[in-house]
């Protein structure tokens, strides 16, 4: 195992930001009214939702195309020297890496949701780690099908997402774009 560096720490914060846009779409769009219509349909499994009213279309359809436009515009940079030395892949699949990445988070989140449904959490209350590891597990786990992702890189990309996650929601919350400090 390679020693983690900086740089290897800066490399996963790239390889991440096509997962990090899809993960803070649904909150970025949510004054948008297109798609917006529960992904499970508002059926219940027993008396609890299946996901929830809060995980809409809208959020899908926008963070699969926020995940595929990050990772564009990675391609586009992929031919600059500092871009492609901090890249783990060559981005010319860029699509399917976008894709593969914005779905996975956004699945990541919705099978977080469905467990929190189950044991009775309701949407929006605290399920530490799961709330920060979610979209990291889904889009890390999804885009190492096709993608070499080493379990270095899932690591210390999930350990980075963590603490981002945390950082950024309190900052969101501090400046009101979020709710919750969390």
């Amino acid at each position: 195992m390679q020693d983690i560096s900086i740089v290897f720490v800066a490399q996963c914060f790239y390889l991440m930001l096509p997962a990090y846009f899809a993960n803070m779409a649904p909150i970025m769009v949510k004054k948008i009214n297109l798609f917006y219509y529960p992904i499970d349909f508002g059926l219940k499994l027993g008396s609890r939702p299946i996901l929830g009213s809060h995980k809409t279309f809208r959020g899908l359809v926008f963070g699969v195309l926020f995940a595929i436009l990050v990772s564009y515009l990675q391609s586009l940079l992929y031919q600059k020297e500092f871009f492609m030395n901090l890249s783990f892949i060559s981005y010319e699949n860029w699509l399917l890496f976008g894709f593969l990445m914005g779905f996975g988070a956004l699945l990541g989140d919705s099978v977080k949701s469905f467990l929190k449904r189950r044991v009775g959490i309701k949407p929006g209350h605290r399920f530490v780690p799961f709330d920060q590891i979610d979209f990291v597990l889904g889009s890390l786990i999804l885009s190492s099908l096709v993608f070499d992702l080493t379990l270095q890189i899932f690591f210390v990309s999930l350990v980075l997402s963590f603490a981002l996650d945390i950082l950024v929601n309190h900052i969101s919350f501090y400046l009101k774009i979020r709710d919750e400090s969390w």
